[in-house]
This record gives C-alpha cells, sequence and structure tokens, in this order.
C-alpha cells in the first residue's frame, strides 16, 4: 500500500522541475537583465569625403538652391553594414553612402527624384519635394530581408 502513495505523490510532483528550472532561468534573466549594456549615445553623422562626389554640382550650395540631407541610418547588421548606397539625383548617380555617413544637396525647389541601390538591389526612387520653408531630409534604411530603401523624414 505505501508504494501506492509513493507514485501517485511522485506522478504529482513530475511538473515540479519543470516549473523550478522556468523560474530559475526568468530570475537570472531579471538579474543579467540589469547588467545590461546601455545604449551608446548617438553619434554625428559624417559627411560623405570630396573625393567619392561624382558630381559636384549637386553638392554645391547656390541662390535660391535648398538643403536636401541625406543620411545612411547606422545599422549593426554586419550583412549590410559595409555595403554602399549608390545615391542618384534625378537619374545621375551622385556619390555614395556608408554606414553613418550623410551627404548634403542643393536643389531647386520642386520636385525631384532622390534614388538609391546597392550592388545587389534595383535602383529605388523617392519622389521628393524640395521645399524652402522645411528641412528636407531623407534616410537610407535597410530592411529585415536586407534590401535598401529610403523614406522622407519629417522635421
Amino acid at each position: 500500500m505505501p508504494s501506492r502513495v509513493c507514485k501517485q505523490r511522485h506522478r504529482g510532483w513530475g511538473s515540479a522541475p519543470r516549473v523550478v528550472l522556468s523560474a530559475a532561468a526568468l530570475a537570472l534573466m531579471l538579474a543579467l537583465g540589469g547588467c545590461a549594456e546601455e545604449r551608446a549615445p548617438p553619434v554625428a553623422f559624417k559627411p560623405v569625403p570630396q573625393t567619392r562626389i561624382l558630381k559636384p554640382g549637386y553638392t554645391e550650395p547656390g541662390e535660391g538652391l535648398v538643403a536636401v540631407d541625406v543620411r545612411r541610418e547606422r545599422i549593426r547588421d554586419v550583412i549590410v553594414k559595409f555595403r554602399d548606397a549608390h545615391i542618384y539625383i534625378d537619374g545621375e548617380e551622385v556619390t555614395d553612402v556608408m554606414d553613418g555617413e550623410h551627404v548634403t544637396f542643393y536643389l531647386k525647389p520642386g520636385i525631384h527624384r532622390i534614388g538609391v541601390t546597392t550592388q545587389f538591389d534595383p535602383v529605388v526612387e523617392l519622389r521628393f519635394v524640395v521645399d524652402p520653408r522645411y528641412t528636407n531630409r531623407a534616410s537610407v534604411t535597410f530592411d529585415k530581408d536586407h534590401r535598401i530603401g529610403i523614406r522622407r523624414v519629417a522635421q
């Protein structure tokens, strides 16, 4: 008879080791979470070197021209971090930007096309309205499938 009681008790405690292990794992994650690395303060974007500007006329200020800042957002994903992103203005290749760089174009007010590509992606164009009343900024990013994209950033 005592053996039946022991077997029943043993069956009743079958999930207890799993519960204890789950609780221990949760406690360990919470304890280590306090030691997690804090985000580094934002670093300023570096300008694209003049040696990589293919069409300098787009990057020189002038009367009646409006500044348009195109930034290549920083990314930790090594698959795309070291790819250069080629920038096109109205169909002409002007320069390329690397991770954490930016370039300022000076364009006439109105509608322009800003395109981006890599050696692996087709050209993606953004219809960009340049308006002197607003801060004109575009952001080059990569999606979860490592495809390049560009979007206007509201400021």
